[in-house]
């Protein structure tokens, strides 16, 4: 932004040089692009299919297309909020909420929300990226013997415990290209084999679950689970932020074009690997695609691998905001000193403590029911919507504040919905879980 029109003081201008969000402010369009598709396309695309067996065929895609194009719009709101205010910049997605609450209200209502958000999807990446390990291990070399998923997933937190020190996020962006490239790998590997399988002998189309209370919990963790998929929301402010701005020339121009790409490369991923999943192996499929898929060996190993590949940036791009968060309370609230000391501590503690979780709780499917509707859907379907009703305010009645409300009644009730399916997921399976094993 133009020096003149900047109205940050030179204190806070010295902390911004040194937050990982704000740090570097030269990314380019494609930044954008790659960066959220990392955040989007992630673990959520290997649930889709078994969503569709929870969810049927008509109701399961109807979910899948209208939470695109919600999640979509309020993408698009978050972009054109960032700089609505001449001379300041919402570089993070509290700030914008504490414009619309205010200055405490507002950290109180996004701040537990997208911190939810960004270490339950860490945490979900940790056991993600430790069972495609393991799924990798156990296709290349069948015989072995097997190994505890504890230990494939301490393996790959162990490439965080270095990776959490790049200062800031264009200091990632080789990782996030990657991560990119990986998603969209994997997805056309994931539908491809399915479509090169065709459908199963005696496939099944009919709702996973037989009982009705079953079949009810099971829609409630699928929605959970579509919910997960859409979850770039809680940090596109902040790669949003890295992009140069200047009144002539908006950040929201070049943003917005990443954000169309990224969601072009997200349905491309999405609805193939949902659709031809669920075709091929219709309500026997798992709820990660790639374990349901044991043949071609060598292709589904290359898949986990790329899934690997894929979530190591995805768990960088939703840790950083959080060692924003911790950084700036300890620098602002706890008068700590600005240094590679305290920068280093909070990382490495961040790692593990998200791996600590993740080895106690490897539940993928209930992972993602839970987080997806407890917190996903709030800070993606909703709270957007009800910041730009504040900010903004659209006539009643008017077409723009009728397309809010429906958003909001959809994100509330996937809010409360989808936690309920996937909570109970996960305490079947504690009931059968033996820990740390």
């Amino acid at each position: 932004m133009a020096s003149g029109c900047d109205s940050r003081t030179a204190e806070e201008k010295k902390l911004d040089e040194w937050l990982p969000v704000t740090s570097s402010r030269n990314a380019k369009w494609w930044y954008s692009a790659f960066h959220n598709v990392t955040a989007m396309v992630g673990a959520g695309v290997l649930s889709l299919p078994y969503a569709l067996s929870e969810l049927g065929w008509g109701f399961g895609i109807t979910v899948l297309s209208m939470s695109w194009v919600i999640t979509l719009y309020t993408l698009w709101q978050m972009v054109e909020m960032h700089e609505m205010v001449p001379g300041k910049r919402f570089d993070r997605y509290h700030e914008l909420g504490q414009h619309a609450f205010g200055e405490r209200l507002g950290l109180f209502i996004v701040v537990p929300q997208q911190l939810v958000v960004e270490v339950g999807t860490c945490i979900v990446y940790m056991v993600t990226g430790g069972k495609s390990l393991q799924k990798f291990h156990q296709s290349v070399c069948p015989d072995c013997k097997p190994i505890r998923t504890t230990y494939f997933i301490l393996i790959f937190s162990s490439v965080h415990f270095v990776l959490a020190h790049l200062p800031n996020f264009n200091s990632i962006s080789a990782v996030s290209l990657a991560a990119a490239v990986m998603s969209l790998s994997y997805s056309v590997i994931a539908w491809t084999a399915s479509l090169g399988r065709g459908a199963q002998e005696g496939v099944d189309y009919s709702l996973r679950s037989k009982d009705t209370v079953e079949q009810m919990f099971g829609m409630f963790t699928a929605l959970g689970d579509v919910a997960f998929a859409y979850a770039g929301h809680s940090v596109v402010l902040e790669i949003q932020a890295t992009i140069p701005s200047t009144p002539e020339k908006p950040s929201k121009g070049p943003m917005w074009l990443g954000v169309v790409v990224a969601y072009i490369i997200v349905a491309v991923c999405y609805f193939p690997v949902a659709v031809i999943g669920y075709h091929t192996f219709g309500n026997l499929v798992d709820d990660n695609i790639l374990i349901t898929l044991d043949h071609p060996r060598w292709l589904v190993a290359i898949a986990n691998m790329f899934v690997v590949f894929h979530v190591i940036g995805g768990y960088q791009i939703f840790s950083m905001p959080v060692y924003d968060m911790i950084e700036t309370f300890l620098v602002k609230s706890m008068k700590c000193k600005p240094s590679a000391t305290l920068r280093f501590t909070v990382r490495t503690s961040f790692v593990a403590i998200t791996t600590f979780i993740a080895i106690t709780f490897p539940f993928f499917g209930g992972l993602l029911g839970f987080f997806g509707g407890f917190a996903l859907a709030p800070t993606t379907y909703y709270l957007p919507c009800i910041i730009w009703l504040i900010v903004r305010k659209p006539e009643r009645w008017s077409i723009t504040w009728c397309i809010n409300w429906i958003c909001i009644v959809i994100g509330v009730l996937l809010m409360i919905l989808a936690p309920i399916g996937g909570l109970r997921l996960i305490i079947k399976s504690v009931g059968s879980y033996q820990f740390y094993s």
